[in-house]
C-alpha cells in the first residue's frame, strides 16, 4: 500500500518480492504504508478435537485461562449432544469403573444428598 502525501490518496499495489518497494505517479514518490494483517488462524477450536485443544492451550496463558477454555469448551460438547458432553461422561464413567462403582464428586454435586 502506498500513500500519496498530498491528496492522502491510498493505492494497493501488487509487487513481487524481489522487485524495488517503491511507486511513483506523475514523477511524485508515495509513501509506502506499513500495516498489520488483521487476521485469526485459530479462532475456532472443534470442541470434539483433543488435538486442536492442545495446540490452542499451548500458548501464552495461565492455569486458568486453560481451565475456562476446557469449560467452554464442554459446554459447546453438551449444546451439541442434547446437554450432555460425552467426553466429560466418559472420564466420570471411567473413574467409577476404577473406583468400583463410586461416582465422581463432580458429578454428584448438583443431585440431591439422600438420607
Amino acid at each position: 500500500m502506498y500513500k500519496n502525501p498530498k491528496t492522502g490518496e491510498i493505492k494497493d499495489v501488487l509487487q513481487g518480492m524481489n522487485e524495488v518497494h517503491e511507486y511513483s505517479e506523475d514523477g511524485e514518490e508515495w509513501d509506502r504504508v506499513w500495516s498489520s494483517p488483521q487476521i485469526g488462524m485459530d479462532t475456532k477450536v472443534d470442541p470434539f478435537s483433543s488435538k486442536q485443544f492442545v495446540n490452542k492451550t499451548n500458548k501464552q496463558g495461565t492455569y486458568g485461562d486453560l481451565m475456562d477454555r476446557s469449560a467452554e469448551l464442554s459446554e459447546k460438547r453438551a449444546e451439541k449432544n442434547g446437554g450432555v458432553d460425552p467426553v466429560k461422561q466418559k472420564y466420570f464413567d471411567d473413574y467409577a469403573k476404577k473406583r468400583g462403582g463410586k461416582r465422581h464428586p463432580e458429578e454428584n454435586k448438583n443431585k440431591p444428598i439422600e438420607v
